[in-house]
């Protein structure tokens, strides 16, 4: 049992370590350089609230950890087209633009839009706290409840807007005006993402459409 345990514990920590690394090449390889110091606060400042999220929840929540490592989904669902997947140029363009000096973004606005890239992820971590049925996936599980309270009570998907600002604001804390354009798609992206998630609560989850009646916004508050 205990050696399960621990095996359970070491897979739960693979993941951000994985996600750690590849954020390491993805931000630095293109850079060509490791005194791209944009790179170095944003790196460590996503890895540090990365760690901090597993080991919060592999000890209070430990099924959420399970749901997040999900990646497939349980039915088809309308995917958003191929190419609003190039938002993810937005986290590859910012280190081109380091090494060949396209941008000049200044120092203040990089560290404000860290410290927007750094609270949309805390505020990630507070709707897991919130919601442990949060996946990675679009399914309906037995029991689940319909969740109402916290940021859920503001719009019906807080995660998507804690996304939302990390992804908007990413560029700027890189360093990149560039790196801006390819990243806007994220939010067709999201929309599709949405749209497909909410015909699949509104037909398996019981109560989801009275709480859309009472919680009208989707992802900001007084627009959409």
């Amino acid at each position: 049992m205990e050696n399960n345990t621990k095996s359970s514990k070491l897979k739960a920590y693979l993941v951000p370590i994985i996600i750690m690394i590849v954020m390491g090449v993805v931000l630095f390889l293109p850079a060509g350089s490791l005194w791209y110091w944009e790179g170095w606060i944003f790196w460590f400042g996503i890895s540090a609230l990365t760690i901090f999220i597993t080991a919060y929840f592999l000890k209070k929540s430990p099924e959420l950890l399970s749901r997040r490592m999900k990646n497939k989904e349980k039915e088809t669902t309308r995917k958003p087209l191929a190419f609003l997947k190039l938002y993810l140029l937005g986290y590859l363009i910012p280190g081109l633009d380091f090494r060949f000096h396209w941008s000049t973004v200044p120092v203040w606005i990089i560290i404000a839009s860290n410290a927007f890239v750094f609270l949309g992820y805390i505020f990630i971590i507070i709707v897991f706290k919130e919601n442990s049925y949060a996946s990675t996936v679009i399914q309906v599980e037995e029991e689940q409840p319909v969740i109402t309270t916290g940021p859920y009570a503001i719009v019906r998907h807080p995660m998507y807007l804690g996304m939302l600002i990390m992804s908007l604001f990413t560029p700027l804390a890189l360093g990149s005006y560039w790196a801006i354009i390819p990243i806007l798609l994220f939010i067709p992206g999201t929309i599709f993402r949405i749209k497909n998630e909410e015909e699949v609560l509104l037909r398996d989850l019981p109560g989801y459409k009275e709480y859309c009646l009472k919680t009208r916004y989707r992802l900001i508050p007084s627009i959409w």
